[in-house]
């Protein structure tokens, strides 16, 4: 195998997306994945006849557990009420607008003062889901006991799985000895790329660039601009041009 140019960890939709991004510019990367397939571990099945619990409010949370109610008994816990957004507007579905409006380039602090939570993109069938029972929303339970959840102080039970989809953080203790991380384990970077060592660069946070940095429709865009410094100093750009 001939060494590579750039080694890429995780092979999820981030991974595979900056992947593309540094063939087409001609480089060599390697995709690391611990799991033994890409594109995410995402496997229902072996949830399958079990007592579920997920935890969270959010587009994840809900679509997990409407997944998982085909074969499962759920039980969706949260914090407060689910909150929903129509998927289609005007006979055209939201991404349309996301898109065409250019809401998606918008950064964190421009959204702020028009998000005042968490949103969940239904085109009915969520709804419509927990109205005739195919599983249950309830409020957040008090603690978690051995096998048991503890719904109230007069009411415990026995489950299978608790599954928390409450949303993600980078888990990068791996780059605390470089002084790459900020005192909250979040990456020093700037639009994804590291503010402490060149040749380092990140794809898939959080408002990375903009509202779509952590969604399929960003991805690609955010992999190219990534892409580019990563290309330049592997190029050895500097020294290219004397300096």
């Amino acid at each position: 195998m001939a060494f590579p140019d750039v080694a890429i960890i995780g092979g999820s939709q981030s991974g595979l997306a900056a992947a593309r991004s540094l063939r087409l510019l001609g480089l060599a990367p390697v995709v690391l994945e611990a799991s033994g397939s890409p594109a995410g571990s995402w496997h229902p099945r072996k949830f399958e006849g079990q007592r579920v619990v997920v935890v969270g409010g959010g587009n994840s949370a809900v679509q997990i557990a409407h997944e998982l109610a085909a074969t499962s008994r759920v039980t969706l816990a949260s914090r407060a009420p689910l909150s929903f957004l129509d998927q289609v507007r005007d006979a055209r579905d939201v991404h349309h607008w996301l898109t065409s409006t250019g809401f998606d380039e918008l950064p964190a602090p421009w959204l702020a003062p028009h998000v005042s939570g968490t949103l969940v993109l239904d085109d009915g069938r969520y709804r419509t889901a927990l109205k005739n029972g195919r599983f249950e929303r309830r409020e957040m339970f008090a603690a978690l006991d051995g096998p048991h959840v503890v719904w109230s102080e007069a009411e415990r039970e026995r489950v299978d799985v608790v599954l928390l989809a409450t949303g993600c953080r980078p888990h990068l203790d791996y780059l605390t000895a470089l002084g790459a991380l900020d005192g909250d384990g979040m990456p020093l970077q700037a639009g994804g790329l590291s503010l402490t060592h060149p040749g380092l660069a990140y794809l898939g946070l959080e408002f990375q660039w903009s509202f779509s940095s952590n969604t399929l429709r960003g991805l690609a865009r955010d992999a190219a601009y990534v892409s580019g410094p990563l290309a330049a100093h592997v190029r050895r750009a500097p020294a290219a041009v004397g300096l």
